[in-house]
């Protein structure tokens, strides 16, 4: 009797053949993630930690640049002119001392329950309503953990920290404003939005209080004040 080899389809060969190039492909990308994720936090805490310190680095940058720019200027006998008193105040370059108010915000207590969570913390909107309603009272001042607000303040929160010139902050969050105290604490009652905070204060305990002042010193800004801005392509713009 004459043996016939047996032989595998071609289709089989080649069907072998992908899977085996499948497989190396996965555990190439496997290995590459992995170490991607030992170089980069997976919490958000631990991310929002890390990006505040590349943001304290690239800030002490800045500054070194700004005392080279100091120095050149102080050597080429070419000084910018000082702004007035008004402007200075208006974008929070001097330091201001006056009567005012105190505002705290906190999330609700440990012990607090919702079927939404997002009822038990304070949100973004929550603070920027504050300083709204300071403002629309006739604050000369604003301040927000101790952070002079200016014009291109952003108030911005991930979960229950909050992001503000740079840095991060945990709750309670302190918001504080210099001017009219009676006007500014009737500005807070009458503000809709904190009109709602409010009921949330009654519902699940978030916290909440305004302390009246005699006198406040609020510092003054010492971040950056370049402005940053996109434009819209037209024709012709971009390359060809």
């Amino acid at each position: 009797m004459v043996r016939v080899a047996r032989r595998l389809p071609r289709a089989s060969l080649a069907v072998g053949v992908v899977a085996f190039v499948a497989g190396v492909l996965f555990a190439t990308n496997a290995s590459v993630f992995a170490a991607q994720d030992t170089s980069r936090p997976n919490d958000l805490r631990g991310l929002v930690a890390q990006e505040t310190e590349r943001l304290d680095t690239r800030n002490a940058e800045v500054e070194e640049l700004r005392a080279e720019v100091a120095q050149l200027e102080e050597d080429t006998a070419v000084a910018p002119a000082a702004p007035s008193a008004a402007e200075a105040l208006e974008t929070g370059l001097e330091a201001l001392t006056g009567p005012g108010v105190r505002v705290s915000l906190s999330d609700a207590p440990s012990g607090a329950t919702s079927q939404n969570p997002d009822d038990l913390v304070v949100h973004q909107q929550d603070i920027q309503a504050v300083v709204n309603a300071l403002w629309a009272g006739g604050a000369d001042a604003v301040a927000i953990q101790g952070q002079r607000v200016v014009a291109t303040t952003a108030v911005r929160c991930v979960g229950n920290v909050l992001l503000l010139h740079g840095r991060t902050y945990s709750p309670p969050y302190v918001v504080e404003a210099i001017g009219d105290v009676d006007e500014l604490t009737q500005a807070l009652e009458q503000d809709p939005v904190l009109e709602v905070y409010q009921q949330y204060v009654d519902a699940f305990g978030l916290g909440w209080s305004v302390q009246k002042r005699d006198e406040i010193t609020l510092d003054a800004y010492t971040g950056t004040r370049t402005l940053s801005h996109a434009s819209l392509l037209t024709d012709g713009d971009g390359p060809a």
